[in-house]
Parts: structure tokens; sequence; C-alpha cells
């Protein structure tokens, strides 16, 4: 077993050779906890049924994920807002940028006017024009879409370029449709699935993770959701204990001279939706409160690290919809401004806990020749032990 001396686990390397694994198409296959499975439970409000951004209603998550041979780690994670036809019914939507080195395809006009108008994808970095193209052609394929001739697609990215061969542009606009069209609600799959695939988070595996919370204020209750793709770095601390001082990822990926496991660089993407009624001016403030809890896990959010966040609202009153002929006045409901500090608060703290997910689920992959390796549970458990968690 490993040496673990006071709380510091010696050799992740040797742990990872005295444990038994069987990869699959690059991950391996073991029974992983989450977050609140370990107690760590950020804050003190309560999570939906599935602690997911899919205990918002009518928000589904669908994933491809892409594992050939062994270069190919990668793939799409799909969030869709609502059931209906998007375009037609767009949703008040926000972006909130915290280090722009990074590619958002969409969002200055989601900025301009406020709206989403097709599902949110997810992919890595050299993927985004094929993203854009699978999901551009899908929107206007839906039907009462027959006329549309411009619509803006919103993807995002992360770049997973050790794990993947991310120049032999793997992802294709079929695997986009894919994504979509399996998006459901319910439990959702977490770790190195979709385009977590071939992600590093603290040097260590990281992936998509989600989470959320319910609160109840003036008589109504709603719900916020997360859903996080993590590849940045930074000094891991998880529910306050600084877990970087103690357990210390490879410094160098097994099997490869020069993974850069280490780097602080890499990105964030952050997917946030909420059935309250709240407006596009509102929900980049909840966007932006994203982007800050991940200092709570240590994030230093380096140069090379693009974080953005998306918000978007499910609340009927809060949706654009397309008539026929002149402008009609939409009556709306709206959350006023005073009312948003218990929305930013689920916020902060189902994003921390996503970040958490992301790397609790995840499964040491193998990619390009190099291992990476998923933090070591039973370590972990002593970490937090010897912190008093």
């Amino acid at each position: 077993m490993p040496d673990i001396t006071q709380g510091k686990f010696r050799s992740v390397t040797a742990w990872a050779l005295v444990v038994a694994v069987t990869l699959v198409g690059g991950s391996a296959q073991v029974s992983r906890p989450r977050a609140r499975d370990l107690g760590i439970a950020p804050g003190a409000g309560s999570p939906g049924p599935q602690n997911a951004i899919t205990d918002v209603s009518g928000v589904t998550v669908g994933h491809v994920t892409l594992t050939t041979g062994d270069t190919v780690r990668t793939g799409v994670t799909a969030i869709v807002p609502h059931g209906g036809n998007l375009f037609r019914e767009k949703v008040a939507g926000a972006v909130f940028v915290g280090n722009a080195f990074g590619k958002l395809a969409g969002s200055t006009q989601v900025r301009e006017l406020g709206t989403i108008e097709t599902p949110i994808i997810l992919t890595n970095t050299l993927s985004v024009g094929a993203a854009l193209d699978g999901l551009v052609r899908w929107t206007i394929t839906q039907p009462g879409n027959e006329g549309v001739q411009s619509v803006n697609g919103l993807v995002g990215e992360t770049n997973d370029s050790t794990l993947n061969d991310i120049r032999g542009f793997h992802v294709t606009a079929d695997h986009v449709r894919q994504a979509i069209e399996s998006a459901k609600s319910g439990a959702v799959a977490e770790g190195a699935v979709g385009a977590g695939t071939g992600t590093i988070a603290f040097g260590w595996k990281g992936g998509i993770g989600t989470s959320s919370r319910v609160i109840t204020q003036q008589g109504s209750t709603f719900t916020v959701g997360v859903l996080v793709q993590t590849n940045f770095g930074g000094k891991l601390a998880i529910a306050g204990v600084p877990v970087w001082k103690e357990l210390t990822p490879p410094s160098r990926a097994v099997g490869a001279p020069a993974a850069p496991t280490a780097s602080a660089d890499g990105s964030c993407m952050i997917v946030v939706a909420t059935d309250a009624p709240v407006d596009a001016r509102n929900l980049e403030r909840l966007a932006a409160r994203a982007v800050f809890a991940m200092a709570r896990t240590g994030s230093t959010y380096s140069n090379g690290s693009g974080d953005f966040a998306i918000a978007f609202s499910t609340h009927p009153s809060q949706r654009l919809a397309i008539v026929n002929g002149p402008g009609v006045p939409q009556t709306r409901s709206v959350l006023p401004t005073d009312s948003m500090s218990n929305l930013f608060e689920a916020t902060l703290d189902a994003t921390e806990e996503a970040i958490y997910n992301s790397l609790l689920k995840a499964t040491t992959t193998t990619g390009n020749g190099r291992t990476i390796q998923a933090i070591p549970i039973d370590p972990l458990k002593a970490v937090l032990k010897k912190y008093g968690r």
C-alpha cells in the first residue's frame, strides 16, 4: 500500500501501480464517488433530486464520448434548455467572461440580445467549427424553422490535446446531432465523458461535473443547476482543505517524458440553469458568481485559462417567442434585483460541488501515450480526515 505519513501521500504513481484497473477505451472502469459520498457538501442549501443541472425542469443533457484507438480521447456535451423549438422560443441568457483565452462562439450575440436560441454545445478547442456546423444544421432542420436564414449557435471549448489527437478533427457535425438528440433528464454522467473525455484539472483527470441547489424565498421555490467542463489548474482545495499540499499529481504523465500535467493553464466552461424568472442582466451577474466559485477550489485564473460561464432561465415568461407580423409587447415576470442574493449563493455552492464531482467521478485515462491519473480516493479521504473534514 502507498505510504501515508501524517496524511502525506508520498507516491501517486506507486499507488496507481498497486491498484488493478482495466482500461476500456482509455478510461479506468472503477466505481468512483461523488462529493456528497465523501461528506463534502458546500454551503447550507440542499440539492435537487439528482443533484444535477437536470433538476431544473425541462433541461436535458446528452454526451457523445469518442475513445478510438490509442489517441482519440474527446467528445461532445449538449445542454438543451427546454424540449420545444429553441429558435422560436428563445430563453433569456447571458455570458460572463472571467478570462477570454478561449473560444465561445455565439457569445457576442447573446450579450447583445440577452437570448439563447440553440442548445449549448461543449467540445474541444479545434472542434468548435465542426460543433457550430452541426448545431446550425440541426437547428434549421427542426419543424417550424424551414425559413430560418440566421442561427446564433453557442459553442464552448477546452483544450484536451494532452490526451487527445486534437489535430485529427475527430468531432463531426453528426456527433453534435447525436449529443442533442440523446439529451435526457435525470442523472447526468460525469467525469471522463463527452466534452470531458480528455480534460485535466489541477494535474488530475478532470471532466464533466454537475450539481444543483433548491431555494425558497417569499413563498416561491427555485432551482439552480450547474454543469462544468473542467480543464484548468491552480492549487487544489476541497472544502477548504489544501489538498495540493498533501496530494501531488505525478510531475510527469506515466509513460511520457513531457506531459504538461502541472500547468495552471487550460480552461473551464460553466453552464448555469435556473427556473427563476431572471432577466438577461441579472443572469450575467449569476454567471459571474459561477466563475467566482472556481477560486474556492484553488483556481489561479492563469493567463492561459479561458474561464467562461453561460447562464439561462427556463421560466416561461422570460422566453422570447417569435410572432408573425409586427412586434407585440410581452408580459414578463422578473425577479427583483434585491432578490438575487440567494440565487448567487446557490450558484456559488453548486459550481464548487460540480467541480469536485468532475474530479471525483473522472477515471484514470490513457491517450497519446500518456496516462493522467484520477485523484486517488482513499488517500484523499485520509487528507480530509487529517484536516477534520
